[in-house]
């Protein structure tokens, strides 16, 4: 994207930034899209209370072994890259609301195998398809909000995205504390079905209708959402109809914006967010923390206070600053966990009784209560510095950086990426798991 862009740099929704809308139905639309993002978070957080419970089961239920429960935490990302690509040619033929509708059928069906099986791979085939879903919704939802976003309320509601992904997290957990899979599962159907129901009353976004040259629908969904009656100028035919070419990437304009977004997806995953949030119990059942779920359910209770600190923040602290920040904290954090499991090899008894409603009167001198502890405070400091920027950014910049023309494919190009690495980054930590408990 260059300055001289001149579809770039002409304003999304056309009023002065420091202006206010007359109309606040954009941000319902806001949040029924978000709903996407929502489902997608629910079905990250899924594996983690599903797994010890399919671990319990008895037949006829399906068991997971090992191998079985690395594979059920990491397929849903393979889904989700094959949806990223999806959902890159969805974008551009589909349109946005449209795509978002379609991503509701994946996300119930899915949920509904996995609801019925009786077997592991019936297990895996619904989680595929829950991918898919995930794929399709973290594309589109993000571009959706960011093309009916009022000007001044952009960087929040770009950043609800994220906050949305993590409270479907939490309410993973939380729904994790009192039901077995099966019913976990049927509760997975419920916010795609809401999205379903919000969105048929939704409008298309007025950039894309502008794109199909549809002017009086884009200035009535502008109207629709904002309350703003204002002439919008169409983009330049030869742009509309460039479309991407390999060729294109030998302009600054696109490849560095190419660049920097498959960048920003692939250090996210590689931070290990996914295998954290994935395998949270696990994580504090393999720390010998007695209280897993409970430790589980306050690590997705601080990711969703951080990430809404985040979304206030965002547009006055500025992208930069706050990646940085986050990066510092989460080394920080990440190095003090490392020093947790290092420690608790030399005491064996380290806190397999530890609870985290133990009293705090207990004394200080207590060796496996101060290293329990430093578990679950490296863990949840981890979460908090993922939250306030390497979690909402990428996903943010992702929906702004890209010219219109290459939009679609960028896109999804770079959700492709994200999900392969956490596809990568999943799959491998059950292995490693298991291989640092063998040494």
């Amino acid at each position: 994207m260059t300055p001289d862009d001149p579809e770039e740099t002409q304003p999304l929704l056309g009023p002065p930034r420091d202006s206010y809308p007359r109309s606040r139905r954009g941000f319902l639309a806001a949040f029924a899209a978000a709903l996407g993002p929502l489902s997608f978070g629910y079905a990250l957080g899924y594996s983690s209370p599903a797994i010890p419970s399919l671990r319990r089961a008895a037949p006829p239920a399906p068991h997971l072994d090992d191998t079985a429960a690395s594979w059920f935490g990491a397929v849903v990302t393979l889904g989700a890259a094959a949806g990223g690509v999806l959902g890159g040619w969805l974008l551009d033929r589909a349109g946005r609301k449209l795509s978002l509708l379609l991503c509701t059928l994946p996300f119930v069906a899915g949920f509904a195998v996995i609801t019925a099986a009786k077997d592991v791979w019936t297990l895996l085939g619904g989680r595929l398809f829950t991918g898919l879903a995930c794929g399709i919704a973290s594309l589109v939802a993000p571009v959706y909000i960011s093309e009916i976003a009022y000007p001044s309320v952009r960087g929040l509601l770009g950043s609800c995205v994220q906050l949305m992904v993590v409270t479907g997290i939490l309410l993973a957990y939380l729904a994790g504390w009192v039901l077995e899979w099966r019913w976990l599962a049927v509760l997975g159907c419920v916010p795609p079905t809401f999205m379903l129901l919000l969105m048929c009353y939704m409008p298309e976004t007025p950039r894309f209708l502008l794109t199909q040259h549809k002017h009086e629908e884009a200035m009535a969904a502008l109207h629709f959402l904002w309350g703003i009656e204002q002439d919008l100028e169409e983009p330049p035919m030869e742009t509309e109809h460039q479309g991407f070419h390999l060729t294109q990437l030998r302009q600054p304009g696109i490849y560095k914006p190419f660049i920097i977004g498959i960048s920003l997806m692939a250090f996210q995953q590689l931070s290990g967010i996914n295998a954290v949030m994935f395998y949270a119990e696990t994580i504090f059942e393999e720390a010998k923390f007695k209280d897993s779920s409970l430790a589980s359910v306050v690590v997705g209770l601080i990711q969703v206070v951080f990430t809404a600190v985040a979304a206030l923040i965002m547009d006055r602290a500025g992208r930069r600053l706050l990646l940085a920040f986050s990066g510092v904290i989460m080394v920080l954090s990440t190095s003090a966990f490392g020093t947790y499991f290092k420690l608790a090899q030399g005491a064996p008894g380290n806190s397999s009784n530890v609870s985290l409603l133990a009293s705090v009167s207990m004394e200080p001198s207590d060796a496996s209560m101060g290293l329990a502890w430093l578990a679950v405070g490296s863990m949840c400091l981890f979460i908090a510095g993922f939250a306030v920027g390497w979690g909402p950014i990428p996903w943010l910049l992702m929906s702004e950086i890209f010219p219109q023309h290459v939009k679609g494919v960028a896109t999804g190009v770079c959700v492709l990426t994200n999900w392969l690495m956490a596809f990568l980054v999943t799959k491998e930590f059950s292995s490693l798991m298991y291989l640092s408990a063998v040494l």
